[in-house]
């Protein structure tokens, strides 16, 4: 009986000192810590078509945003509808 004990004391301790002191997380990087995600961003409309986009790719002109460099030309020179008179 008291070898069946000395044989579970034995694996216990076999046990503990193979297991990892601290599990890494899934997406950790290299360095072993977590990977943070990049801060949330303002998202701005494009005032000639209206998609919403993030503000770091959005293209401001007097005090407006734009998706692309043509529709702020679009809003700002629009085309005529050729009844003028």
């Amino acid at each position: 009986m008291s070898r069946i004990i000395l044989i579970l004391a034995l694996a216990g301790a076999v046990y503990l000192l193979l297991r990892p002191t601290r599990a890494i997380p899934r997406n950790a990087g290299s360095s072993g810590r977590p990977e943070v995600p990049p801060p949330a961003e303002d998202m701005v409309r494009c005032v000639h078509c209206g998609v919403h986009l993030p503000m770091s790719e959005a293209i401001m002109a007097r005090g407006q945003y734009y998706c692309s460099d043509a529709h702020r030309l679009a809003h700002r020179f629009p085309p005529s509808d050729g009844n003028a008179g």
